[in-house]
């Protein structure tokens, strides 16, 4: 995941109102632990790491909308998890971390 992914989840999240201050706080921090275990799994595994960090991606911008459906966000959030599950042996930071991530988003306000 590249700065600029980064960059721009941070402003999906930044700018949704409907999010309190500490919990974009933590949303973001939580991307900054997924950043380093998700270059990792890159080096080897180059189209999943791709397929994690859209499902990251669309995550947060399923969570940032106004107008959020929980049934959209439980589907993605169920994506991107079930995307992680084959490194859960190999990987078990990046599983963490996306399961930090997931559970961060679906509390925010579902």
């Amino acid at each position: 995941m590249t700065d600029e992914h980064i960059e721009k989840i941070k402003s999906a999240v930044e700018s949704a109102d409907h999010i309190p201050a500490e919990k974009k706080e933590e949303v973001v921090a939580a991307l900054s632990e997924l950043k380093p275990a998700l270059a990792e799994i890159a080096h080897t595994h180059a189209e999943d790491a791709q397929s994690i960090r859209q499902s990251v991606e669309a995550a947060a911008h399923e969570a940032a909308r106004k107008d959020n459906r929980p049934e959209h966000l439980n589907t993605v959030l169920g994506d991107l998890k079930q995307s992680v599950e084959k490194f859960e042996a190999s990987h078990p930071e990046l599983v963490a971390s996306v399961n930090r991530y997931s559970t961060l988003l679906s509390a925010l306000g579902f």
